[in-house]
């Protein structure tokens, strides 16, 4: 690269990493909010985090950022540096098509919109949010708008998330899942098998906490690099420096918080595993939304809720509960089917499916304008009732129990299912490379296959796209075969189909 052309680039990089501490510091922001801001610290953190918002969005904007653009594009780079221009190209075109006050109107909307959902959702009253969520939603139109006012507004918002899957790939794999989940289901349903329930009980928080945190321990997370707290919604936040997890407690629940703690585990390992020298790259950046949900996932259920991992950590349970369950009954509590459970979070590795094709078709109708919000309570019910045949009696345990609609993030939800189908794929091609896994996780040697993920997965950052990520780290495109075939045979054999 010539000494000119090397210059420039540099000057590039670091208005991105500029961009990027910006977002890092508002993320921060969000995490405390969430975990430790005081009630009446709203106002002004939605200012502070509008602000940043705003700036990151005039760094990505600039003249000078489209002419640095324009002159790499037309340079001969190595195949690195054109994934860099590639992604802040994609990123600069989307942003400098919505004006700088709409993105600094949502952000400082959605910072608002958190008590208020929290609010509605401890009183059960989803009028006390409707109109927050009308105005996010009128938001988020705009913002689609602007950016293609040709295209499916809904399909914009899907690419903010999943930018190289298309829609028509998400609805596709959203709709085998439904055609082969559902019969699975019923069979299920049907069936005399009666799993194992061993820690019914109360357990309180200091005790699921602890229990929480040795899980980590034998798992392998970082303390120097993160940290476990509560939060309304559990969820992971951070960089390769500082990816910090929480959770929740449900007094007579601890799997709920065990599962999740293991689930937000799947994501720190993740950004824990990007590469260090690229941090305020796209190189030292996560993939989107797919590629993140399939670590969590991945480690949620292809590790947590194998016996492999119960005969490991049984004995760990069983102190900190007070329980004397076998790690058969533990792995079999860990995979019981509720198809009559309301709660997304707490859905088995099967309905949980159903929770997010019901969240998919209500908010493609919201953003298209075809389901007021005000119906949105009748119309949740009506679906859970006809996929899941059970209504819920609140909608606290309904249309309120998310916050992805108080953070505005319509297009989120399929990415949760699209991260199942490739957990599986990128477990079965870790399994041909490495042999017997659970052999390993039943020893708690997680070292392979975490540098397995490092090195198919974590090191390339946004250096591939999806599809290509996916084919570099399994050989193949993307495809739902073996989420469908792991779980047809996984729950024929536990409920003797």
């Amino acid at each position: 690269m010539a000494t000119e052309q090397q210059s420039r680039y540099d000057e590039f990089l670091d208005r991105v990493r500029r961009i990027s501490n910006l977002r890092s510091a508002g993320m921060l922001l969000s995490w405390d909010q969430q975990v430790v801001m005081p009630e009446g610290g709203t106002p002004a953190r939605s200012k502070q985090l509008s602000t940043l918002s705003a700036l990151s969005h005039e760094l990505l904007t600039t003249d000078e950022m489209a002419a640095d653009l324009d002159a790499l594009e037309a340079a001969d780079l190595d195949a690195d540096k054109r994934a860099v221009v590639r992604e802040l190209r994609r990123e600069h075109d989307r942003a400098a098509s919505v004006p700088g006050d709409l993105i600094e109107e949502i952000s400082e909307a959605t910072s608002e919109a958190l008590p208020v959902w929290q609010e509605a959702k401890e009183a059960d009253d989803f009028d006390a949010f409707a109109p927050t969520l009308e105005r996010l939603v009128e938001l988020k139109r705009e913002y689609a708008a602007h950016v293609d006012p040709d295209a499916d507004p809904y399909e914009v918002l899907f690419a903010d998330y999943e930018p190289y899957l298309d829609l028509d790939t998400a609805e596709r794999v959203l709709e085998r899942l439904r055609e082969r989940l559902v019969p699975l289901i019923e069979e299920i349903q049907a069936s005399d098998v009666e799993l194992a329930s061993p820690f019914e009980g109360r357990y309180d928080d200091e005790t699921q906490m602890a229990l929480a945190r040795d899980v980590l321990d034998t798992l392998g997370y970082p303390w120097e690099r993160g940290r476990l707290d509560t939060a309304p919604h559990p969820f992971m936040s951070g960089t390769q420096f500082d990816a910090r997890v929480t959770t929740r407690f449900k007094e007579e629940d601890p799997l709920d918080a065990l599962t999740a703690v293991i689930h937000e585990f799947g994501h720190a390992t993740y950004q824990l595993g990007l590469p260090a020298d690229e941090y305020g790259t796209p190189l030292g950046q996560s993939r989107d939304l797919t590629v993140h949900e399939s670590q969590s996932r991945l480690w949620e259920n292809h590790v947590g809720r194998t016996r492999a991992f119960w005969e490991l950590i049984a004995p760990t349970v069983n102190e900190h509960l007070g329980t004397d369950a076998t790690p058969e009954e533990g792995y079999e509590a860990a995979n019981r089917i509720y198809p009559d459970n309301l709660i997304r979070v707490e859905a088995d590795e099967l309905t949980y499916h159903m929770h997010v094709i019901l969240r998919f078709e209500i908010e493609r109708d919201l953003i298209a304008g075809d389901l007021d919000v005000r119906d949105v309570p009748e119309v949740w019910n009506e679906k859970m009732e006809a996929y899941l045949g059970v209504r819920p009696d609140t909608d606290a345990e309904g249309c309120l129990q998310d916050i992805h609609w108080a953070h505005a993030n319509f297009g989120y939800f399929p990415t949760y299912s699209l991260g199942s189908v490739l957990a599986a794929q990128l477990y079965a091609a870790a399994e041909r490379d490495l042999g017997d896994v659970d052999a390993q996780v039943r020893e708690g040697d997680f070292d392979p296959l975490r540098d397995w993920l490092r090195e198919h997965v974590h090191r390339h950052g946004q250096r591939y796209t999806t599809p290509d990520l996916v084919e570099e780290a399994t050989g193949e495109a993307y495809t739902a075969d073996y989420f469908l075939d792991y779980a047809e045979a996984k729950y024929g054999e536990l409920y003797d189909l």
